[in-house]
């Protein structure tokens, strides 16, 4: 279809009740587009309180956790009008859609480095990751935009080639969204996050709604033959594959099946394994000798599969090890037993080449992944059949991260990554309901992908049950641990202050046990309460003002200073020995015993004239002896040292990736004995330098040091486990390979 008849269409198919009198097609484009962007953007929002959420809860501050709940409140209180806003925005992009770049070219909204220097900073950082968002999405879905723009420019009026509109641009929806959301008063963070979750469940998952914008499209007539040739000049001299070389046809993707249209992902894998496919030789699926086996009838060829070679249905699924299938030699063996009608040898088609490629590969990843615990990897390893015939049925099980299949087996992996091999699998809940859902993939899956979709329910609705007990018993672990590390603290240093004070002055053995036992009590309660009271460094001042007091002074000035001190002392010790109930029986002899030392020292100008001369001896003595020592120190423990010291600089740029741990991420400890066992961080307790770690059910497992744990990690002993999605992590992988093998 022309221009001419593209304007024609569009006065001659205009719907009397749509807006600005729009044809009936791109009303009905505009109304699925609004309420699918309005159940996506749902979806964010409540992964955005689900985060918000997690924040508050780790939070290691008062101050900080009221700023999470205060961000939850505003965001909850406003998403209704947010959503309520971004959904006009988006129906009035249709009725006056703004102009578009083309979809090759990555769009910026115009900011250039000159002018982002002129931004303040949050609005800069908002800045950057909306052009990720827009740009990234471009990229995935180049396909689908370029037709929706030659197709949208070819029915509005005003639109050309050189001037197209396109009012699904991945711009025009990330800018109505931010528009919407300033609504919402909140700091540049949790904006931040807020950005990152419509990234997550709205743009990312653009590309269904612009597969049923092409279609709605193209059953109108409107361009159903795209032709796309690029810019003139556009790799001219750069051989493609046979599969990118085909004219595209009914809102194909250039080089993608029409089924395939939205996947970017396997559209650049595809070029990879066709450049592999050509190199090997490998039979071509175009050629009419060959009987293509596609569609229906593959996937009833492979129901002829077996499930699992080793394993029968009623076993334990996670007996042995993982299995690795050739799923390529397979289904080669069933299409040599194939006898098709026409006489011809079977053969697949391209595309389902390469899906059965690519599922093998992801599954080499899967089993290959030291992040899966073992029971999972195991269970998992189950699925490459029932994946397989998902993917040759639907292929958009690359491309859409909400696809049924694809989320649960994200879902498994990540509930259960913190299995460890010795864990006891028999009594466990969760075990026990993974094993069944898999069982019940590998029985019951028949091509309904609804089958997933219940399944996913259910398992959504168990780990919630799951999850809230689990997080209870952590939470009281985490407070528990707090208390107890902070308590040891107090204690600790209390013990290390007096002891230091006692050991370089001499005080008499009343006023000792005054201090060790009772006013360390009081320190003790001052430390815990530092935060709120602000009284230890009060607490420590009456222990020096004490032992100061108790020392005999030759000067006028240091004598009236110690009238003015001691009354003020006294009342000091008095109060925070009754408030901690110390000796209440006997306080008031206590305290003037207390009294009469103190008289005395006050006294003793004759005692402290004969101190004054005596010390030389002992401190000459005592200079011999730290001298003998020092001496033996240098002589016995400078190996010790210097080995300390290479110790210690080998484990410095640990220190760094340790403190990348954040709270609620998983890692696995390898012990000497060549034990392993995982274990999530629970809490950072700062005050003590101790990280806690618990096991799934909330129970604390081991706590370490900063400095222990980078010596963990120095030897091997610690690993981080990424906790991305499975499938999203394979995917990374398989390209990454691919393309090293390509180079």
């Amino acid at each position: 279809m022309n221009k001419q008849s593209g304007i024609h269409y569009l006065h001659e198919h205009k719907s009397p009740g749509s807006a600005a009198g729009l044809p009936k097609e791109i009303s009905k484009i505009r109304d699925t587009v609004v309420a699918g962007l309005g159940d996506l953007l749902q979806g964010a929002f409540d992964a955005v309180d689900d985060s918000l959420f997690e924040l508050a809860n780790n939070a290691r501050s008062n101050n900080e956790q009221n700023r999470y709940f205060e961000a939850m409140r505003e965001i909850r209180i406003k998403r209704k009008g947010v959503e309520k806003h971004f959904q006009t925005a988006v129906s009035q992009l249709f009725v006056q859609p703004p102009r578009t770049t083309s979809p090759e070219v990555v769009d910026h909204s115009g900011t250039t480095a000159e002018t982002l220097s002129l931004i303040q900073n949050d609005e800069l950082e908002e800045q950057v990751a909306l052009n990720a968002m827009i740009s990234k999405s471009r990229a995935y879905f180049q396909g689908p935009l370029i037709q929706l723009q030659a197709r949208f420019s070819s029915i509005y009026p005003k639109a050309s080639e050189e001037d197209p509109v396109n009012p699904l641009a991945p711009e025009h929806l990330c800018s109505a969204f931010v528009e919407a959301a300033q609504a919402l008063e909140i700091q540049i963070r949790e904006r931040l996050i807020v950005l990152k979750q419509f990234d997550r469940y709205v743009v990312s998952n653009l590309g269904m709604l612009l597969d049923e914008a092409n279609r709605i499209l193209i059953q109108a007539g409107i361009i159903p033959n795209f032709r796309f040739h690029g810019k003139t000049g556009q790799t001219a001299q750069k051989p493609q594959p046979e599969s990118v070389k085909k004219p595209v046809a009914d809102g194909e993707v250039p080089g993608m099946g029409g089924a395939d249209r939205s996947d970017a992902v396997f559209e650049q894998i595809r070029e990879l394994l066709a450049q592999q496919r050509n190199n090997g030789g490998m039979p071509r699926s175009s050629n009419p000798s060959l009987h293509v086996v596609a569609g229906a009838e593959l996937f009833q060829l492979l129901a002829h599969i077996p499930h699992d070679p080793n394993t029968h249905a009623t076993d334990n699924l996670s007996k042995g090890e993982p299995i690795v299938v050739d799923l390529h030699e397979v289904v080669q063996h069933l299409l040599q037993q194939q006898k098709p009608s026409d006489g011809k040898p079977a053969a697949l088609s391209e595309a389902d080449e390469d899906l059965i490629n690519l599922v093998s590969m992801l599954f080499d990843f899967i089993l290959d992944d030291h992040n899966l615990s073992a029971p999972i990897q195991v269970l998992i390893s189950r699925l490459q059949i029932p994946i397989l015939k998902v993917v040759i049925k639907d292929k958009t099980f690359f491309s859409r991260a909400t696809h049924p299949a694809r989320k649960l087996l994200n879902a498994l992996a990540r509930a259960g990554i913190g299995w460890s091999e010795s864990d006891e699998k028999v009594r466990d809940k969760l075990y026990e309901q993974i094993h069944n859902i898999v069982l019940r993939v590998l029985d019951e899956y028949d091509g309904d992908i609804a089958l997933f979709e219940q399944l996913n329910e259910e398992f959504d609705q168990f780990l919630a049950r799951e999850n809230r007990k689990a997080t209870l018993v952590e939470q009281r672990t985490r407070e528990s641990e707090r208390g107890r590390i902070k308590s040891q603290k107090a204690q600790e240093t209390v013990d290390q202050l007096l002891q230091e004070k006692l050991r370089r002055h001499q005080v008499p053995d009343t006023i000792r046990n005054i201090l060790v036992n009772g006013w360390s009590r009081v320190m003790f309660l001052a430390y815990l309460r530092n935060d709120v009271e602000h009284r230890w460094n009060q607490s420590v001042r009456v222990v020096d003002d004490l032992i100061w007091c108790l020392h005999p002074h030759l000067e006028d000035d240091e004598r009236d200073q110690w009238v003015r001190v001691v009354p003020g002392l006294l009342k000091s010790l008095r109060a925070g020995l009754e408030e901690v109930s110390y000796n209440s029986t006997g306080l008031d002899a206590m305290m003037s015993d207390l009294k009469h030392e103190l008289t005395e020292a006050f006294r003793a100008h004759a005692l402290a004239e004969a101190r004054a001369d005596s010390p030389p001896e002992q401190g000459s003595a005592v200079a011999v002896d730290s001298g003998e020592v020092e001496l033996a120190s240098e002589d016995g423990s400078t190996a010790i040292a210097r080995q300390q010291e290479i110790e210690d600089a080998a484990t410095a740029e640990y220190i760094s990736k340790i403190d990348e741990i954040a709270v609620g991420h998983w890692v696995e400890f390898n012990l000497v004995n060549g034990a392993r066992f995982r274990c999530k961080l629970s809490a950072v307790i700062e005050e003590a330098d101790c990280f806690v770690f618990v096991n799934r059910m909330g129970l604390k497992v081991i706590e370490k040091s900063r400095t222990d744990l980078a010596h963990e990690m120095r030897r091997g002993r610690l690993t981080i486990l990424e906790q991305g999605a499975l499938i999203d992590r394979a995917l990374d992988a398989v390209v990454g390979s691919l393309r090293r093998s390509a180079g």
